[in-house]
């Protein structure tokens, strides 16, 4: 069975849609998150394999996030790639101890987000799908 669930985290809806849109058509499976405490429980679930999210959020952000993760082991296993807003040098500074696969500057190139997704899969050794 190929392994290829990415959760998106963003409390824009707009950014969510845009995002699970253009991976599903690449054969990607989504799960979708708008906080970060969406985005834990999902991940606690163990049925996401990489997760796509934005730093700034409601409620729970995504530093929050990474801080959750980083205490708990079986939350470490899940390979991160940050999307934000946030000027890329400081959200780099900002979650350079916090293991994360990349860090994409809003708006992000389509094609760089999908280049750092199948790169990131293949070193998790989590097989990509075959893009259409």
């Amino acid at each position: 069975m190929t392994h290829n669930r990415i959760l998106v985290v963003d409390d824009d809806p707009g950014i969510r849609a845009l995002l699970v849109a253009f991976l599903r058509k690449r054969g990607f499976r989504l799960l979708e998150a708008c906080n970060g405490r969406e985005a834990l429980a999902e991940m606690r679930t163990g049925s996401a394999d990489l997760v796509l999210m934005d730093l700034r959020m409601p409620e729970v952000s995504g530093m929050d996030v990474l801080r959750e993760r980083a205490a708990d082991p079986s939350l470490q296993r899940i390979p991160m790639i940050i999307l934000t807003a946030n000027n890329k040098t400081q959200a780099t500074a900002d979650v350079v101890d916090k293991d994360v696969w990349a860090v994409l500057a809003k708006p992000f190139d389509l094609d760089a987000l999908l280049e750092a997704v199948i790169t990131c899969l293949e070193h998790s050794n989590i097989p990509a799908p075959i893009a259409a």
